[in-house]
């Protein structure tokens, strides 16, 4: 019998695919808005560069000091600008202005720091401006900072900023919440200060060694708002940012799409990078992209699109031009033995792998009756818990093998993580679950086949979920798992927004969430585990005297081995007392078009779009009909 050529059964497969997705495009043909204008070029001599984009969960608005989310602050740092940024392509990280002049000087024991902005950076155009053209300047970064401490705002990130100890800064928002009366913004304060109108000066009431790669990087939080901007919208502030970025707001439909255009009126900057000399990719991109004016893209289209498959048959139609973590189900059909599949691979398709930088986790509230508190028979019932997980199976069948067990909170690519550190925390045991509950009491007393309370009350556990479908998969799991133990457990589904507010007022008892690392240090992670920060970075509510003294040490400590050694008592006291379950690290399998150039997974940072571009003639070549 003849044998057919040895492409031909992924020609088959591709073509299959490509009839299931013309299938599919009808019921999707909202969750790319404006395709047909980016298939098609706009004038036959200048086509439209445009990025179309997914996020998998929706935003929740675009206001730095009133969000928390990734999927906002991915938005945010493309609008609004920090003094500072990371190099894009340096590994190891490597920070360098943005709109500051040069890089921060600071007094030898890192409580002061001055900054020097460049002149001539602007605003868009907004009608709060009056009609006149609006400078940055050093007060626009004062009042930005001094939003987080306003309780009128109610930031999630106020305990964040009020561990840098601005001097007076915590006073200002005390006398406003004592007196009842709005927040003073003109009252000077000493630790926020704009010595002239383009220099600023921050003084601490303890050091901040980090304080740049902490706080000055952070465009996405502490971007500069004007403040005639934040009076004129107010409470709507949310859907009318306005900053000095690359990009402006031009399009939201809430939970739906997110337009973003080039801002026609950002200042010259040219693209520029160090990659690192034996970085043949980063070399290659800098060689094609250097002295190229920024943003290169035109305009930036990003939907919501929570279940996997229509993100990847979307990308797959070409109606996506980059797809980031691809979801795990189809990892093995994509790239087969680790390789991109033949049928892909003909397409020209771009396949980047990466370990990210980031950490999913399992929150415990410790406020809550059940799961909470700190005596030994609730920590032996989260450490039960923890035990009853099989990490590798949700990595096996949930996450298609793009992980791997977390030891410990801490992300990988940061300082203190020690690939070599090995915990209970990946441990799957359910004979060792089953002894510790025995042990404080949690037996089946009424005879119902379930685990009780210790005084003889139900156990219940119940989890918060999305409805969608990784989600269902790892509630499968859990149900499992728990099961097996003798606990039983339910799922609460709401979309991950309504879960965030209620985790964050501790009204949830239990519920997973990925964090990813801001910086190289460590020490963002263990916000999460910082008791002043109970109800903003610390979603678990964790409060342990022992935990924060090591954090506020780590906090102003230099770098160096007895910083380091705090970090290694830090993760010991984390895996105790088990106020989240560390579960996975994801690695990262990013596909792109064959048009999209530029594109190289930031190891920290969220703002990227400036540094991609098109090359539309490939994209008139390749696409598909």
């Amino acid at each position: 019998m003849t044998q057919p050529p040895a492409r031909r059964p992924w020609t088959k497969l591709a073509a299959t695919l490509q009839l299931v997705c013309g299938l599919m495009a009808a019921a999707f043909t909202g969750a790319f808005s404006g395709t047909a204008a980016a298939q098609q070029p706009v004038a036959a001599t200048a086509p439209q560069k445009v990025l179309r984009y997914a996020f998998q969960v929706a935003e929740t608005g675009f206001d730095p000091a009133q969000i928390s989310d990734t999927y906002s602050r991915t938005i945010t740092p493309h609008i609004f600008e920090a003094p500072y940024q990371y190099d894009p392509l340096a590994r190891p990280a490597k920070v360098r202005p943005l709109t500051a002049a040069a890089m921060p000087e600071h007094s030898d024991d890192y409580r002061t720091w001055t900054v020097k902005l460049q002149p001539g950076i602007y605003f868009t155009d907004d009608p709060a401006f009056g009609g006149r053209r609006r400078e940055l300047v050093a007060a626009d970064y004062v009042y930005s900072f001094k939003r987080f401490a306003d309780p009128a705002v109610k930031s999630p990130a106020w305990s964040w900023m009020a561990q840098f100890g601005f001097v007076g800064l915590e006073a200002l928002r005390e006398r406003a919440l004592k007196n009842k009366q709005p927040f003073d913004y003109d009252q000077p304060i000493e630790g926020l200060q704009a010595l002239d109108r383009y220099t600023l000066r921050f003084r601490m009431t303890q050091p901040s060694p980090r304080f740049v790669t902490s706080a000055l990087t952070l465009s996405d939080l502490i971007g500069a708002v004007a403040r005639e901007v934040v009076e004129k919208y107010g409470a709507d502030i949310a859907a009318h940012p306005v900053g000095t970025g690359p990009f402006v707001l031009k399009q939201w439909r809430r939970s739906s799409l997110i337009v973003l255009e080039r801002n026609a009126a950002y200042r010259d900057v040219r693209y520029d990078a160090e990659p690192a000399a034996d970085d043949a990719e980063g070399q290659a991109l800098l060689a094609r992209l250097k002295g190229r004016r920024l943003p290169m893209l035109d305009r930036v289209e990003v939907s919501i699109v929570e279940e996997n498959q229509p993100r990847w048959l979307s990308f797959l139609q070409q109606r996506a031009d980059l797809i980031e973590l691809l979801p795990p189900e189809f990892v093995n059909q994509a790239l087969p033995g680790g390789k991109l599949a033949p049928y892909l691979a003909e397409q020209g398709l771009q396949a980047l792998r990466s370990r990210r930088s980031d950490i999913s986790l399992t929150i415990f509230n410790m406020d809550d009756p059940i799961v909470g508190g700190y005596t030994p028979d609730k920590v032996a019932l989260r450490r039960a818990i923890s035990l009853a997980v099989d990490v590798e199976a949700e990595i096996r069948l949930v996450l298609g093998g793009q992980a791997i067990p977390a030891q410990s909170p801490v992300p990988p690519n940061t300082h203190a993580y020690d690939p070599g550190f090995k915990s209970e925390a990946s441990d799957h045991d359910p004979a060792r679950a089953m002894a510790l509950l025995d042990l404080y009491g949690y037996v089946d007393k009424d005879g119902d086949g379930w685990r009780d309370l210790p005084d003889g009350r139900p156990l219940l556990l119940e989890m918060a979920t999305q409805p969608e479908q990784r989600s269902r998969q790892l509630d499968d799991l859990w149900k499992r798992y728990m099961t097996a133990v003798g606990l039983r457990i339910d799922f609460k589904p709401a979309k991950w927004p309504e879960n965030l507010k209620a985790a964050r007022a501790g009204k949830l008892m239990m519920w997973g969430v990925g964090s990813m690392a801001v910086a190289p240090d460590s020490l963002g992670i263990y916000q999460r585990y910082h008791g002043p920060q109970s109800g903003g970075q610390n979603i678990a509510r964790f409060r342990l005297p022992a935990m924060d003294a090591l954090y506020d040490r780590m906090n102003v400590m230099p770098d160096g081995p007895e910083r380091q050694a705090l970090f290694d008592e830090a993760r010991k006291l984390a895996v105790a007392y088990m106020p989240y379950k560390p579960r996975v690290h994801r690695i990262a399998t990013d596909l792109a078009q064959p048009w999209l150039i530029g594109y190289k997974r930031p190891l920290f940072w969220q703002d990227f779009w400036q540094y991609l571009d098109i090359d539309t003639e490939v994209q008139r070549q390749r696409m598909k009909p």
